[in-house]
């Protein structure tokens, strides 16, 4: 039986915050406590939790950009903690991420076909204008959109060139961590129809984190509720929906209007 695509087995982050006194020791603040949960192959979860729930974290985590102080976090079935510089840039291929702010991670000096090479040129992938061009249309872009800059598009267009640069490697799975919060709603549904296009058409799994739960529940196979940086509740999106068992998860569908 193969292993499940992303599975994190009871992860946990604490930071060291600012002294308060010369006498006593720092504080240490656990941003994730024990998390786990299992991604198979092209399905969606949706980790769901208010600010300062921990879901975040969880994603660099998921990323590679931060190492747990326990636990694991396995993609493919490797322990992304235990690889070595070289082969954790390999696998990064496969997983990417799509931010927040779609300005912000894009480079406005910089062309947006230069940005969206920018994975392809840190595996030394060979063809990238083709492929640049290639992500833009699978995103509903234009190949010559590719010599304009960020400033040039709207919000929308510009998640949608942050997703074409998360697709040009061809990976398998895709970290939305809110990508449509800094979004209009009109524009919320689009980036969403798209993302759910992009995962039939390219066979993806995505993790897609969200503090709303109405987005969640659009989207997701799988729901993961996040409090105080604890998994407290998760199975498939029909059961939490509809049959939550945690008062926490009940104030979350309530705020939603569900």
């Amino acid at each position: 039986m193969s292993a499940p695509l992303l599975e994190a087995r009871a992860v946990t982050r604490r930071y060291r915050m600012p002294r308060e006194s010369l006498f006593r020791a720092p504080p240490v603040l656990t941003a994730v406590d024990s998390a786990s949960f299992i991604l198979e192959r092209g399905e969606t979860l949706g980790i769901v939790g208010e600010s300062g729930s921990g879901k975040s974290t969880l994603a660099r985590m998921v990323m590679a950009f931060e190492t747990p102080d326990a636990g694991q976090i396995l993609f493919d079935g490797q322990d992304l903690g235990q690889l070595s510089a070289g082969d954790l840039r390999r696998q990064r291929q496969r997983f990417q991420m799509v931010f927040q702010d779609p300005f912000g991670s894009l480079d406005p000096r910089r062309s947006v076909g230069w940005s969206i090479a920018e994975p392809l040129r840190a595996i030394g992938a060979e063809n990238r204008a083709h492929r640049v061009a290639e992500a833009l249309e699978q995103v509903n872009l234009h190949a010559a959109d590719a010599e304009k800059y960020p400033h040039e598009f709207s919000g929308g267009q510009r998640q949608r060139i942050a997703i074409a640069r998360a697709i040009v490697t061809r990976p398998e799975l895709i970290v939305a961590d809110e990508a449509v919060s800094a979004l209009d709603v009109s524009v919320q549904a689009q980036i969403l129809n798209l993302l759910m296009d992009l995962q039939d058409e390219l066979g993806l799994a995505m993790l897609f984190i969200s503090h709303d739960l109405a987005v969640v529940a659009s989207i997701c196979d799988q729901i993961l509720v996040m409090q105080h940086g604890k998994s407290i509740e998760q199975g498939r999106a029909t059961e939490v929906l509809n049959a939550p068992t945690q008062d926490y998860t009940k104030s979350l569908l309530i705020a939603a209007g569900a």
